[in-house]
């Protein structure tokens, strides 16, 4: 069996549209009013938009797309084709009775059509031309009645793409992430299939009352008679109604948002960053010695680096990270100077999160710390002793490093064990060399295509970028030291950092944030 290369065609679009750069969503809408006027079915791109754009600028690309273009075959059958037009009116009997029901009911007439399509999609648009309804309120009721459909069909094609990413292996999908995917598509079409059967009986109504007073006029003349009990209330009811569904349907689709959504509501904490320590230049040190053994043993610099084998640490050496963690509750933290409070911070937490990983080894069963690990044991278990203080992994890192030591660059240090995660450091971090061993960690981030690639225009400068969602999840930091997280990113590439000095700011996008484990069996 032959089938159309739609698949291919698609992967084709999207790699032009992407070479367009910002301009890539203005481009698919303009395709998208071409192919309103020239009367091309517009499924398979209002498809192709949710796989290429996403569920947001999906549907800002097709939403504005299908307004103008309709309304430009709006304008051409009233005034450039008329007669050519109604010439095909025979073709739609009802149209008759679509006329009248306009000419009384205008804007909300339209509407109904849109959800409710008496005759196809394109031909309506020049037919419509014909009706007495003023410009502008066609053009309103159009671009608003045809939101549910639009967002139904781009919502298909967002969630084809992800699936299809994450079966390919592309992209992990938390269960969480697949649910609200699913139950949001449900939801959008439950609602656009009750809109759709509210907006049919009230157009059947209108067109058979229509059809009836034409009939009956040419016999008598038309008798003037009360609205029956209640039918003044019928259009407040019905516009409550498409309110509430609307209102459904758009949390229905923000639910794709969810992980970022969520991100923002529950995610990382904002802080103030602030340098609460100062340096102690005489003062005592803590020797990581143990912990630095262990990292070169057990961890791999291989694909970006990060990469370490639990199962060789868990069976052969797990004593000794346990005696560096004995160590480190019972150092003298408070006595330390800054950047050896520091050291010991960033070199704790990654210590502790090894060490539950091992704790919740089973036969390579583990696949990542976010699905595999319960939340309570997790990054809020109050479990970890730093000398005197007893903290949870969470409270090391939103409590005790962020609002107290104004450094971004921890976010390339600290290790939460998952592929999306900076790579874990073959040495332990030091007071001495901090400074330098973090901005190597910057390095290292900036140069490899699982946190950060740059498209650039090398003609016009700017392009796209794309970032880890480290960069998105903790924007404040980086604008509370640096100004932005551009800015931050052009500390450790040349070519960015020339394009923004040009005024050429690239468009940003964000790589999937990868929960698998970072076990040295993963790399790929």
């Amino acid at each position: 069996m032959r089938t159309l290369p739609v698949g291919e065609g698609i992967t084709r679009m999207e790699a032009w549209i992407e070479s367009l750069g910002g301009w890539g969503p203005a481009m698919f809408a303009l395709i998208y009013i071409v192919a309103a006027v020239a009367m091309i079915p517009g499924g398979l791109l209002t498809i192709a938009a949710g796989a290429i754009f996403g569920l947001l600028w999906g549907f800002i690309a097709v939403s504005v797309g299908s307004t103008i273009g309709a309304s430009i075959a709006f304008l051409i059958g009233r005034y450039v084709a008329r007669n050519t037009v109604k010439e095909q009116t025979a073709k739609y009997p009802k149209f008759a009775a679509v006329d009248r029901a306009i000419d009384e009911g205008g804007w909300k007439i339209i509407a109904m059509l849109r959800l409710v399509p008496m005759f196809p999609f394109n031909v309506g648009n020049y037919l419509l031309g014909l009706t007495p309804v003023k410009f502008w309120h066609y053009v309103l009721a159009s671009w608003i009645a045809m939101m549910p459909g639009t967002l139904v069909y781009v919502y298909l094609g967002h969630v084809g793409r992800k699936s299809v990413e994450a079966a390919a292996g592309e992209a992990a999908l938390h269960p969480l992430e697949w649910t609200l995917m699913i139950v949001g598509f449900l939801i959008a079409v439950a609602v656009t299939v009750y809109i759709t059967k509210l907006a049919q009986r009230k157009l059947n109504e209108q067109t058979e009352l229509d059809v009836e007073s034409a009939e009956t006029t040419k016999e008598q003349e038309p008798v003037k008679s009360e609205p029956a009990e209640g039918a003044s209330m019928r259009p407040v009811k019905t516009m409550a109604l498409a309110a509430t569904a609307a209102t459904v349907l758009i949390l229905g689709a923000c639910a794709t948002l969810a992980p970022d959504w969520l991100t923002r509501f529950f995610g990382p904490p904002a802080v103030a960053m602030t340098e609460v320590y100062d340096e102690k230049p005489d003062g005592p040190t803590f020797d990581h010695s143990e912990f630095d053994r262990l990292l070169r043993t057990f961890v791999s610099d291989e694909d970006g680096g990060g990469w370490i084998d639990y199962v060789a640490l868990k069976n052969n050496d797990r004593d000794a990270l346990q005696r560096y963690i004995k160590q480190v509750g019972e150092a003298d933290y408070d006595a330390l100077g800054r950047s050896e409070k520091l050291a010991m911070l960033i070199n704790a937490y990654n210590a502790f999160t090894i060490e539950l990983i091992i704790e919740f080894w089973d036969d390579d069963k583990l696949i990542s710390i976010y699905r595999d690990i319960p939340s309570a044991k997790r990054w809020d278990d109050e479990r970890w002793k730093i000398g005197e203080n007893v903290w949870s992994l969470n409270q090391i890192e939103h409590e005790q490093i962020r609002p107290k030591f104004k450094e971004p660059r921890i976010h390339w240090a600290v290790v939460c064990a998952a592929k999306g995660c900076p790579p874990l450091r073959r040495e332990a971090y030091t007071g001495a060399k901090l400074d330098e061993q973090l901005d190597d960690q910057g390095r290292i981030v900036h140069s490899h295509e699982r946190w950060v690639r740059y498209e650039r225009d090398a003609t016009s400068g700017g392009g796209t970028i794309h970032l880890t969602k480290l960069y998105e999840w903790y924007t404040g930091d980086y604008e509370q030291v640096d100004g932005g997280i551009l800015e931050h990113a052009a500390k450790y590439m040349p070519e960015l950092r020339e394009d923004l000095e040009a005024g050429n700011r690239p468009r940003i996008r964000w790589i999937e944030y990868d929960w698998d484990l970072n076990h040295r069996s993963h790399i790929e």
